[in-house]
């Protein structure tokens, strides 16, 4: 393994995390490095006055306790836009709270908020950001959540990520991680390596090129992490490699945290303990399982683990609640879309049809709208 001296860069690098939540303030923690030219900054919304007054404090179970001062902290998107305003005049202390982005722009923007295609167009949202030197990186759940920022930067390397790591905000400013910190990261092009761009242009070989420039990016950001960062699983994949990853989670993701809310608030090694619902968690995972192939052209590999490999570790993790259930106890919109509603018209798409997962996201769907009705009443 090189130095860390070896990661210095010449000119500083400004990377940019798009939510404060649990997974952005962990991973943002690991890449900060000021002494190295790397400064990380965030974005936060109701925990940004926590943030900009004393940082972020993290209590791990990899790298013990320490707290995180990143570069700048901002209040929104709009305030860490280079050369939009002046800096926000504030009475905090902390004197990221009062730093203007850079002026040449973002080298990374990485976005680490839930993925709701239904509720907001983030790709729109972050478009002040995007320069020409920058890349942007989805550390986010699901399948399909890279193309509507394709679309709207067609020339910017997208590193696509996927995540396994136990972690919660427990409160403001505070986070926990319990276990795991792997991620996954890949370029994106066009969704597989080697299809031609989805715009009918047919450019293969500007396609390429930006899926080359995406990989320069991946292999640089898994060095920082690991180098300096201590993440001894950080791992870069290709493309394909990387997609089939994501695939894989969602045999976990669409088999248990839809069932925590529709069975009534059971976590997922409590689904298990009913025949029932374990017959059901199977049989989602057991669609995904058939459909990928149609999708990526290949079946899974042989080391990803099966669905019954998979129960039995879910099995050992007592305690553990999806987020799709602590968004729907607090109120929260549902990661619907990319979770179940992508993954079910991508297999259509390639002729296959997964009823199990269609099943789940018309009831969700339909009971996320219901309550949404409701409160509407209520509040007339």
């Amino acid at each position: 393994m090189a130095s860390p001296g070896s990661s210095r860069q010449t000119k500083p690098v400004h990377i940019l995390f798009v939510g404060a939540g649990a997974v952005g303030c962990f991973y943002a923690s690991r890449l900060h490095h000021p002494s190295e030219n790397i400064f990380v900054s965030l974005t936060a919304r109701s925990n940004y006055e926590a943030i900009a007054t004393s940082g972020v404090t993290l209590e791990t179970r990899s790298f013990g306790n320490y707290t995180f001062i990143p570069y700048a902290v901002f209040p929104s998107i709009s305030a860490a836009v280079p050369n939009s305003s002046p800096p926000p005049s504030t009475t905090l202390t902390n004197p990221a709270s009062s730093k203007a982005p850079p002026e040449d722009g973002w080298d990374y923007i990485i976005v680490t908020t839930k993925a709701l295609p239904d509720r907001s167009d983030d790709a729109a949202l972050i478009a002040p950001l995007v320069s020409s030197k920058s890349c942007v990186v989805l550390i986010q759940n699901g399948v399909g959540v890279e193309d509507p920022y394709r679309k709207r930067f067609p020339q910017t390397p997208i590193v696509s990520a996927v995540t396994v790591i136990s972690a919660e905000q427990i409160r403001d400013g505070v986070v926990r991680q319990n276990r795991w910190t792997r991620i996954s990261l890949g370029p994106y092009g066009s969704g597989l390596e080697g299809r031609r761009s989805r715009n009918g242009d047919g450019d293969g070989e500007e396609a390429s090129e930006v899926v080359r420039r995406g990989g320069e990016r991946t292999a640089e950001l898994a060095r920082w992490w690991t180098e300096l960062g201590g993440l001894r699983d950080a791992e870069t994949h290709t493309e394909l490699e990387l997609q089939t990853i994501r695939w894989h989670k969602l045999c976990i993701n669409a088999a248990f945290n839809p069932t925590a809310v529709l069975s009534g608030g059971r976590g997922n090694a409590e689904q298990l303990e009913d025949g029932e619902l374990r017959r059901h968690a199977l049989g989602v995972m057991d669609e995904v399982w058939r459909a990928a192939p149609a999708v990526l052209g290949k079946p899974f590999p042989a080391h990803l683990a099966s669905p019954e490999r998979i129960v039995r570790s879910t099995e050992r993790n007592a305690g553990a609640r999806p987020s799709m259930l602590l968004d729907w106890e607090a109120g929260r919109p549902l990661e619907l879309e990319v979770i179940l509603g992508n993954p079910v018209r991508i297999a259509r798409a390639a002729g296959v049809e997964m009823p199990r997962l269609q099943s789940l996201y018309a009831l969700l769907r339909s009971m996320q709208a219901a309550r949404e009705r409701k409160k509407g009443r209520e509040k007339l």
